[in-house]
């Protein structure tokens, strides 16, 4: 038995040392609901070129995002990624590299990580940044937990265009560590009033811009209204493409800024692996999760790399640690890093606005459909339609027909009718006239 060494005397014995009377009881946080009572309906062994086949047929049923007209977002999107990233970041001092505890043998990695602390810095108006988080939802957990150690308050105001899933790491991480968090409902107009949430209670109210329904906030009262009172403004974002073409979060009073960097160098993947973008003001740095790449200069007065900052890591010192977070998504961070150097300033701005005019197209599109709502005051790449039939049947009945038309808000929603006909669009710098085409044909039929 390679590779299952242990007998149950010697589990046995494990459990007796940490006074535990089953392995069950090693799972005891976890709802029961979501305990397994059985093995799962598969097989229990079979030959690995008999694997090879289930897997490959069962593979064969999705559809890939490149073979149709492709218009699905809601935090995960479709970019164009130069084949110099995928080449470089499978170099072997990049694939095989490790954690850089020895700066000695480790410049490269620390280098890279430290400019790509510059590049969210710069990217989200922000004074310092860290060498990224595991995806964007934990980022925002991380932040709503920082804000709380700042302002010693443990009330958490969400806005209703944060996204879903993102909303749902919050709760779970804050209803573990005993703080409150007020979600305010889904906000697919961008008319809420969340100004009127924020008070001396308060530690934080977070604002996604762009929303999950794509609406665009001005965060400058809010950032006002929460400064007034003592509270942080932390501002999220599942598109870091918008970045290229809005105004920086920093630059509208954000204190911390958090979001998924996804969309530059790391393609779908099934939702990841992802790379958490994390910024702060200074003043706030002892405070920010993760780890943290600085410069400085060797014995001989040469630039040089190291971590710093390090005893805020929990491996250091568990009990003060500002998060149990202690790595970080280095590989997706180098992808992320050299597709940003590849384009540029400019040329993130130009990405960024061949995104805004292709879904500019799209919306037009779809808003002359009959049945049909655009629901956005404004967006950037991603919009909300209100369809005159339920939009997960809408979706189906165009997924058989070879498109993939977005993601019903009802999906990452449920309980809520008010939102069963609404869709989450979204467009990109790949889609073609003949994709946007072909999706208001489809959809013009399916509404019929």
């Amino acid at each position: 038995m390679r590779y299952l060494p242990l007998s149950d005397a010697d589990r046995a014995d494990m459990l007796a040392a940490i006074g535990a009377a089953s392995i069950d009881d090693l799972f005891a946080d976890l709802p029961a609901d979501k305990r397994l009572s059985a093995l799962p309906n598969l097989p229990l062994h079979m030959s690995e070129p008999a694997v090879a086949r289930r897997l490959g047929a069962l593979a064969a049923k999705n559809t890939p995002a490149g073979a149709v007209p492709f218009f699905v977002g809601a935090g995960a999107y479709k970019h164009h990624v130069p084949a110099t990233v995928d080449h470089l970041i499978q170099r072997s001092e990049f694939l095989t590299s490790y954690t850089p505890y020895q700066p000695e043998i480790a410049q490269g990695t620390l280098q890279v990580l430290f400019e790509f602390q510059t590049q969210v810095a710069r990217l989200t108006g922000m004074e310092v940044a860290n060498a990224s988080m595991y995806d964007g939802s934990t980022a925002l957990a991380e932040a709503v937990l920082m804000a709380h150690r700042i302002t010693r308050r443990d009330k958490a105001v969400l806005s209703g265009g944060v996204h879903p899933h993102y909303r749902g790491v919050v709760e779970t991480v804050t209803r573990l560590s005993g703080h409150q968090v007020e979600s305010l409902p889904p906000d697919v107009a961008g008319t809420e009033d969340i100004l009127s949430r924020i008070d001396d209670t308060t530690s934080c109210v977070v604002v996604q811009s762009p929303s999950f329904y794509g609406q665009l906030y001005d965060l400058k009262p809010i950032a006002d209204k929460a400064h007034a009172v003592g509270a942080l403004l932390i501002a999220s974002f599942t598109e870091v493409v918008s970045l290229g073409l809005i105004e920086p979060p920093g630059a509208q009073g954000a204190d911390i800024v958090v979001g998924e960097g996804q969309s530059l160098g790391n393609p779908l993947s099934f939702g990841g692996p992802y790379v958490g973008l994390f910024a702060t003001r200074q003043k706030y740095v002892r405070q920010m999760p993760g780890r943290l790449c600085g410069e400085t200069v060797d014995a001989d007065g040469r630039r040089a790399f190291v971590l710093t900052l390090s005893a805020r890591e929990q491996h250091i010192r568990r009990e003060k640690a500002t998060s149990n977070i202690c790595t970080n998504a280095g590989l997706c961070a180098l992808a992320f890093s050299i597709h940003l150097t590849l384009l540029g300033g400019a040329g993130l701005t130009k990405l960024a606005r061949i995104n805004h005019a292709n879904a500019v197209k799209l919306a037009d599109r779809l808003a002359a459909v009959p049945g049909v709502e655009l629901l956005n005051a404004s967006f950037f790449n991603e919009f909300a339609l209100r369809l005159a039939k339920d939009a997960a049947a809408v979706v189906e009945t165009l997924a058989g027909r070879g498109i993939l038309a977005g993601v019903p808000a009802s999906r990452l929603e449920p309980g809520r009718p008010e939102l069963d006909n609404v869709l989450v669009v979204a467009s990109t710098e790949v889609n073609t006239d003949d994709d946007r085409a072909a999706f208001a044909g489809a959809l013009r039929e399916a509404l019929a």
